[in-house]
């Protein structure tokens, strides 16, 4: 049981005047009066310990420790956070460089293409056409290579900036763009959300405090007992003198304020328990939303590589076909931008599935 104790030490010392008489019998009475000043000493020592009150102060400190566990899960939460924010910006560098190297090969296709043109050109096999729409491929291809350089640079800039480095410091990263198969199970994911994510057991916690107030509204119709004793001296040879006694102090009546008190605690406690609710379904929701996006990304890889093996076989015949003489270069530009643009989107699908395993991860409660 917790107590509490309250001391004084009060010295106290006054002049007081004596009044001595001299009384003559007689036909006349003579009085004689004099005032001498005499000190009164007045030396105590008072405790004042509360022994009982019926879990109130326990039910205070109760409130107070689930706010600290509440303000623990605050950090946890900035944490998570942060760490899916790093794990963002990561995949988006990833993401750039190879946009980047997808351009770079775009782009010495293009230049290949202009290079066969201009020699057709010039035996006077093709027309000038050809080689006009080849250089206009070969801008297009340099202007895209300019944009995912510039992309990668600011996904640099943006991973410094969350893991706080300055941010143009040359940070290098590791290539984690391929697909490695995952099985989930949804209503697993679901059970690990609810025991490690620290916005649901910032609620519980809610709880838990919310009806430790309650407890303690409801404990202010009871006493408080309170042990008190004194002890010293008194007068100039200090006698001794102490005392000794239990006090029991209860509020009658106050205006109805700690019924009001109790009613307000109990319907914090009926609307935390609803927020415990709302957020187990808002969890779930985000889970088996992350875990949909997650197998989505995976059936988009699976035909994004197939869509690039088609391409590259397309743009390889085609090819051919301009070499032969027998395709035109609009069959080749066009199977040159359709290769580009699959590989783009294979690259899209890894950075996609990467960026959702993260988001799966941080609904998970884990870092």
């Amino acid at each position: 049981m917790h107590s509490s104790i309250e001391s004084a030490c009060p010295a106290t010392r006054s002049n007081t005047s004596t009044i001595p008489t001299t009384l003559t019998m007689g036909r006349v009475a003579t009085v004689q009066i004099s005032r001498q000043p005499a000190d009164t000493f007045l030396a105590q020592v008072q405790l004042s310990q509360l022994l009982f009150d019926f879990g109130k102060t326990f039910a205070t400190t109760e409130a107070a420790r689930r706010l600290a566990e509440i303000a623990q899960e605050d950090v946890e939460l900035q944490r998570q956070g942060v760490t899916f924010l790093v794990k963002q910006n990561f995949i988006l560098i990833n993401f750039a460089q190879r946009l980047i190297r997808v351009q770079e090969q775009s782009l010495e296709r293009a230049d290949l293409n202009l290079r066969s043109a201009r020699g057709f050109f010039e035996v006077g096999t093709r027309p000038k056409s050809d080689v006009a729409r080849a250089e206009v491929d070969v801008a297009n291809a340099k202007v895209d290579l300019i944009r995912a350089r510039n992309a990668e640079r600011v996904a640099r800039v943006a991973l410094n900036t969350a893991m706080g480095i300055p941010a143009d410091t040359p940070t290098q990263v590791q290539d984690i763009l391929f697909y490695q198969q995952m099985q989930l199970d949804s209503k697993q994911l679901q059970t690990q959300a609810l025991a490690q994510r620290p916005e649901y057991k910032q609620v519980r916690l809610r709880v838990s405090q919310a009806e430790a107030q309650l407890r303690r509204a409801n404990r202010d119709f009871l006493p408080d007992v309170t042990g008190h004793g004194t002890y010293g001296g008194a007068r100039n040879d200090l006698n001794e003198v102490w005392e000794v006694g239990v006090a029991l102090t209860w509020n009658i009546f106050d205006g109805g304020n700690m019924i009001a008190q109790v009613r307000e605690k109990r319907a914090l406690v009926d609307s935390a328990r609803a927020q415990v609710k709302v957020t187990e379904l808002n969890i779930a929701q985000e889970v088996e939303q992350t875990y949909l996006v997650v197998n989505e990304a995976q059936e988009r890889i699976a035909a994004s590589q197939t869509a690039v093996a088609s391409a590259q076989e397309n743009f390889r015949l085609a090819q051919g076909r301009f070499d032969a003489g027998v395709g035109t270069i609009l069959e080749l530009t066009d199977a040159q931008l359709f290769l580009t643009q699959a590989q783009n989107a294979e690259a899209q699908a890894l950075a996609d599935y990467r960026v959702a395993l993260a988001a799966l991860e941080r609904a998970t409660g884990r870092r």
